[in-house]
């Protein structure tokens, strides 16, 4: 029993090393697009950079299904270890493309790294009791932190293979080190690990797919679209968001995603032990909550309105004798209006927390000039600032993925006490549908940023997303909660005293 715990410690090493390294690769497009737009390398659209980020993301989804399936099949080590051999070639491949199509078409291929999660969450289960299964399976997730590898060390790589940006071509060098790390990695796994496949039955491919009619199983899907697939797609998008919404250089958008993906993928561990000792369920309902407020101050966005506001009128008809900044005269009696005070002047170059206004008066008649009473003679305006101040943002942004992360576990903590002898396969379905949601979000990004001109306006899909989930799982609940207690239903307003 000693032996077989150390070795599955092991495994789990092993398995999470091989799951960071093929999620940075898989999150290599988050910098690269990024790099070789900034440097006109490629006239590419803020849609086509969707679609390039999204495009390894939509092969890494729809391929964990039978990735899950062939894991509990033939066992983990010879599926990773063959997995990581095969996305080196595309990845390889990706430094000779000189167009959109063929960067696409290479993407699609190195996009397989994706399929490592379900394949991991599959092989270290196996390896591990039910009760000790959520905190294994969230310190495997920890490999999301992967992303962070790339948005963090992948400016420097870039500057340094282009000699400060003076030979841009020196940018085909990254994928071949990319390549290279994928394929010593397979060594490492194929050296390191002993393979094991789940204890029960084989059976055929119909029956593993038998899970796959409840409803429940879709229901965790969408959770893991947002918690997970969210997590994805702002692992790339944060990248050209700092760069365009705040002008940092590709090195600070870099590293402030790096702080976002970062302790989203640490916090997962912390996530299966809080699913382990309080329930997964009680975790969500706190996950999507925090999700639904922050998605809420995260979604206004910077801002510098001129508004109409309160006017002034005539108290009585007459002819204007004086203005100025403070009065308008009708008949030698001076009226007050509301003069500007030039307070948001130097706005920008302070500290704001909260959008802050001004508010004044601008006379619209002349001196001379006959009125009636109640007529307009000063419009109101309203000037609105909102700073949108940086690093408030990503102490939200932050904050955001650290609670996404703990959802991540939290999702995963529900298949093996649902489905324990179909862990692959549940956990490749629901990891399809999470990885959608990084496929198709940053493709809504850029068409939102398009039909608004907001960057913000990525956070009210967001929003929307987190209340659906979170109003789904309520509806659950509650009706759980009716059926165990039905005599407390029907004479509620007799129990509660």
């Amino acid at each position: 029993m000693e032996f077989q715990s150390g070795q599955a410690n092991k495994t789990l090493f092993i398995n999470t090393l091989a799951f960071t390294i093929c999620f940075g690769a898989w999150m290599l497009n988050a910098i690269l697009v990024t790099f070789l737009v900034d440097n006109q390398l490629f006239n590419w659209t803020a849609v086509e950079m969707g679609w390039l980020m999204g495009i390894p993301v939509l092969t890494g989804a729809i391929f964990r299904l039978p990735a899950g399936i062939l894991t509990d099949k033939y066992g983990g080590k010879p599926v990773f270890t063959g997995l990581l051999l095969v996305c080196a070639i595309p990845m390889c491949l990706l430094s000779y493309s000189n167009s959109f199509w063929t960067y696409a078409l290479c993407s699609l291929g190195f996009g397989l790294a994706g399929t490592s999660f379900a394949i991991g969450i599959a092989f270290s289960s196996v390896w591990f009791p039910k009760e000790k299964q959520g905190t294994a399976l969230g310190i495997f997730g920890a490999g999301n932190a992967g992303a962070a590898i790339t948005t963090l060390l992948g400016p420097k790589i870039l500057d340094f293979l282009t000699d400060g940006k003076t030979n841009p071509e020196g940018w085909r060098q990254m994928p071949l080190i990319y390549a290279g790390c994928l394929v010593v990695m397979a060594i490492i796994f194929f050296l390191s690990t002993t393979n094991k496949k789940p204890s029960g039955e084989v059976h055929s491919i119909p029956v593993l797919l038998n899970p796959l009619k409840s409803i429940r199983v879709w229901r965790f899907g969408l959770y893991y679209f947002l918690v997970f697939g969210c997590f994805v797609a702002f692992a790339g998008w944060l990248v050209p968001y700092y760069t365009n919404v705040y002008g940092f250089d590709l090195a600070t958008a870099g590293l402030l995603a790096s702080c976002f993906s970062i302790p989203s993928g640490v916090i997962r561990a912390f996530g299966g032990w809080l699913s382990d000792k309080f329930g997964a369920r009680a975790v969500m309902y706190r996950v999507l909550g925090g999700s639904m407020i922050i998605s809420m101050a995260l979604l206004l966005p910077r801002m510098d309105i001129y508004s109409a506001g309160k006017g002034f009128s005539a108290p009585q008809s007459g002819t204007i004798t004086a203005i100025s900044s403070d009065f308008i005269t009708i008949n030698d009696q001076p009226y007050p209006i509301v003069a500007k005070t030039f307070k948001l002047e130097n706005a920008e170059d302070e500290f704001h927390f909260w959008p802050i206004k001004e508010t004044w008066q601008e006379p619209v008649v002349s001196v001379g000039n006959q009125v009636t009473k109640k007529q307009l003679l000063a419009e109101g305006v309203t000037h609105i600032y909102f700073q949108a101040n940086a690093w408030i943002f990503s102490i939200l942004a932050i904050l955001l993925g650290s609670i996404w992360g703990i959802g991540k576990a939290a999702v995963y903590k529900h298949i093996p006490d649902y489905f324990p002898d179909q862990v692959g396969v549940v956990g490749g379905m629901v990891g399809v549908l999470g990885g959608l949601g990084g496929f198709i979000c940053p493709i809504i990004f850029g068409y939102l940023l398009t039909g608004t001109g907001l960057w913000s306006s990525c956070w009210l899909l967001m929003l929307g997303l987190s209340v659906v989930c979170l109003g789904w799982m309520h509806n659950v609940v509650q009706k759980m909660s009716d059926e165990a207690s039905p005599s407390l239903k029907e004479n509620f307003e007799v129990a509660k005293n």
